[in-house]
């Protein structure tokens, strides 16, 4: 019998710390090789952390929500026979030698003197059942959050059939599958769920205090307007409908060049503001923040020099940082820097919103959905695409004479698609 002391290893460039996210283990569970025992977080990217030995789980570092300093014990592991030839093994010389889990009690002296005795088939207590395991099969791993795979452990689905229209199998994905082979689903009219506490913890955490100091220190003021995107539609459908090889393009790419045009007449949006120093930087180039929603949270990818990119470039970003961010694989460096962000909720969205500014920045515009609505035009009442911009400043530095100017000017570029795409 050995301890294999299984340390948190150095899951990121410069990363001193990681917090638990969640357990998937306890003490005392029988694991298999490669078992899940823990996810963990550290600038808002989460890793799973998966055992390299097969044995009983002695003891866990913390609890979740504790932050564990890479290097350290994260978790120890008792396992069987000859001990791989690591640091990481310390062997166990005797029963009250060895590393107690948490809350476990001392063992008697009659218990000390019985331990050499013992017959292995025979008398040693059969180890608590494990958990079924995914059923195995070929080809690539199948990419899904922890609890969609605890789910489908649950309903006894074998992840690998079933069929999904993104990267990753999702709860929706799951769902679909129970329809199709004669299951249900519901989604209300039953039995109320119990009560139930959840710690803060990991991405939520984050997003919780960001939102609180920006809610704290800013004093938001909020401008809607409404824009008439059909002559933009049209050439969007026209210029995927040529688009070859290359992605195909959403409303985003060209709000984000009408920024890019606008914004140098409006130095005060794209800033940030050390509130500290009281010192405001109007920046020259414009590197976009972009909000993407994850099965973790929310998340700002940033699209770094977003001003010199053409559409085609900016959906290729979009589509990158959003992939990257939801598989939990973003680099940090493309987290940090913006100096205004974009928000938006595609198909999701209502008909106007009041987006939370992130610090240090001072301006963020999201985007609404899109509805088809009767205008008058000439005396006749046509229908026309019509889409509300909400944008969010800090009332510190930008006065909503300059909020709504802006506003106007971004017009001019997103009700003119000619001019927008010109040089």
């Amino acid at each position: 019998m050995a301890i294999f002391n299984f340390k948190l290893p150095d899951i990121g460039e410069g990363i001193a710390e990681a917090e638990i996210v969640d357990w998937h283990v306890k003490v005392g569970d029988m694991i298999e090789e490669d078992a899940h025992l823990a996810d963990m977080m550290t600038d808002k990217a989460t890793v799973e952390m998966e055992s390299p030995v097969a044995g009983k789980v002695v003891k866990l570092a913390g609890e979740v929500g504790d932050m564990i300093p890479i290097g350290s014990v994260l978790v120890e592991i008792e396992v069987e026979g000859q001990a791989p030839a690591q640091e990481d093994v310390a062997p166990v010389e005797s029963q009250d030698e060895a590393p107690m889990a948490d809350g476990a009690e001392e063992p008697t002296e009659a218990q000390e003197e019985e331990i050499p005795t013992v017959d292995v088939e025979e008398k040693a207590p059969a180890p608590a059942p494990e958990p079924e395991p995914e059923p195995a099969h070929s080809g690539e791993k199948v990419l899904a959050s922890p609890t969609v795979r605890q789910r489908a452990r649950d309903l006894g689905i074998d992840l690998s059939e079933v069929k999904t229209t993104s990267d990753r199998v999702r709860h929706a994905d799951l769902d679909a599958y129970l329809l199709y082979n004669g299951g249900s689903v519901s989604h209300g009219g039953g039995a109320p769920r119990k009560d139930e506490t959840i710690k803060v913890v990991g991405m939520r955490r984050k997003i919780a205090e960001n939102m609180q100091a920006a809610k704290r220190k800013i004093p938001h003021f909020t401008l809607v307007d409404d824009f008439d995107m059909t002559a933009l539609e049209e050439t969007r459908a026209m210029m995927n409908a040529d688009r070859g090889n290359r992605p195909k393009l959403t409303v985003l790419p060209f709000i984000i060049t009408a920024m890019a045009k606008a914004l140098p007449d409006f130095p005060m949006l794209n800033a940030t503001y050390d509130d500290d120093a009281n010192v405001i930087t109007r920046h020259g180039p414009m590197h976009l923040g972009m909000a993407a929603q994850t099965d973790a949270g929310l998340m700002v990818p940033v699209i770094k020099d977003a001003h010199g990119k053409s559409v085609w470039q900016l959906a290729s970003d979009i589509n990158r940082l959003a992939e990257e961010a939801r598989s939990g694989k973003i680099a940090r460096d493309d987290l940090q820097g913006a100096t205004i962000s974009l928000s938006s909720l595609g198909p999701m969205g209502g008909i106007t919103s009041t987006p939370v500014i992130t610090p240090p920045q001072v301006a963020i515009i999201a985007v609404n959905k899109m509805q088809e609505l009767p205008v008058i035009e000439d005396d006749e009442l046509v229908a026309k695409k019509k889409m509300n911009l909400s944008l969010s400043c800090d009332h510190r530095v930008v006065d909503g004479w300059d909020a709504a100017s802006f506003l106007q000017h971004l017009r001019t570029f997103i009700e003119n698609p000619i001019r927008l795409l010109s040089a």
